[in-house]
């Protein structure tokens, strides 16, 4: 049975920017060009420009230099058109009925979407409502399910592991408790290598629910065996033994009333369990700002370069990812609205425990 080829290729980058972005549009565009003849568009600011058909041809795209720019030279939104979808106010339309236009307007006959949880469980549901699409693995969170990997994360490990250190030479100098707040809401992958990376004392993780006490008996303990300063790796999803009780929306709840971060609370809850002078410093944007480093890059253009394969071959409906350290594909219908939590058993949590590091448990 004859096939229709693929041809036109819309490109999207949604959620959160993270390093490598770039890197991965330039080789599926270069591969897709060079392999098969594809041209490519880019879509503007995500799933917005897709319902709006913000797009632009890519043809004479200059790539050079491309894959160790940080960003996304696309933009990026978070809009979700599956969620609470109300019609346009000029065209009347729904978002869905809005990507239809933009599919026919553009003659596409595919779509890559580059994003993390929430941009490819929407890509699902666009495979599901009979759209071509293929999902690409773009978080500085590592919490994609079913994947091993995903591009960002390291360069973010690099960065808060570096951000880490340099607040060091503060914690020493003054002898005070440092707590360095890393992003991670629902998941503490960057916490707990970068966290590991650095030395930290204490790492506390939205897996493992803290005990504030435990943690202040360990910083006496220590101080009191000659300890001068403390390091504690926080990823902003860390929650004590109460907060762990809590549903999703009193969870939520809970945080909105709170006049800081998560970072700026612990830091007041060791001082007032230890006596001991703390402090607060959030990493923040610049974990995902910058240029992916090389491990980004090759991964991203690994990725990317995969991309042009599976639309060549029409195996849409899958996240391309990493399984068993090699190129997989990975229905986007096993992913949808999942998230890839650290095991209880994984080796670097081992690790750090090995190491006696404090996890608040």
């Amino acid at each position: 049975m004859k096939t229709t080829p693929v041809k036109t290729i819309g490109i999207l980058t949604s959620g959160g920017d993270a390093p490598g972005l770039n890197a991965a549009i330039r080789a599926l565009c270069l591969s897709g060009k060079e392999k098969y003849g594809m041209k490519f568009v880019g879509i503007r600011n995500g799933y917005r420009g897709l319902i709006d058909g913000d797009c632009f041809k890519m043809d004479n795209m200059d790539f050079s230099g491309m894959i160790s720019l940080g960003g996304t030279i696309l933009g990026t939104s978070r809009v979700k058109p599956f969620k609470n979808p109300v019609p346009d106010p000029k065209t009347g339309l729904l978002p869905v009925e809005g990507i239809k236009e933009t599919f026919k307007k553009f003659k596409l006959d595919a779509l890559v979407c580059l994003g993390g949880n929430g941009t490819n469980s929407t890509a699902a549901r666009l495979s599901e409502a009979g759209f071509n699409v293929i999902g690409l693995p773009k978080t500085i969170d590592n919490d994609i399910a079913e994947t091993e990997e995903t591009f960002g994360f390291h360069t973010a490990i690099d960065v808060a592991t570096a951000g880490i250190e340099a607040i060091r030479t503060t914690a020493r100098s003054h002898s005070r408790a440092m707590v360095v707040e890393i992003m991670g809401h629902k998941v503490g992958w960057l916490g707990l290598n970068a966290g590991i990376a650095a030395s930290a004392d204490v790492i506390l993780l939205p897996e493992i629910p803290y005990d504030i006490k435990k943690i202040g008996k360990f910083i006496n303990e220590k101080r009191d065996a000659g300890q001068k300063y403390f390091i504690i790796a926080c990823s902003e999803g860390a929650l004590d033994l109460e907060e762990a009780k809590l549903g999703k929306k009193e969870f939520k709840a809970a945080r909105a009333a709170m006049p800081q971060s998560i970072g700026f609370r612990v830091a007041k809850e060791i001082e007032a369990e230890t006596g001991f002078e703390t402090r607060t410093s959030v990493l923040g944007y610049i974990q995902r700002g910058g240029s992916p480093d090389a491990y980004d890059m090759l991964l991203a253009t690994k990725l990317g370069s995969a991309a042009a394969d599976f639309l060549a071959d029409r195996r849409f409906g899958n996240l391309i990812g990493i399984r068993d350290g090699r190129v997989a594909g990975i229905p986007l219908s096993s992913i949808i609205d999942r998230i890839k939590p650290i095991p209880l058993d994984d080796d670097m949590l081992a690790a750090g425990r090995s190491l006696g590091i404090c996890f608040g448990d």
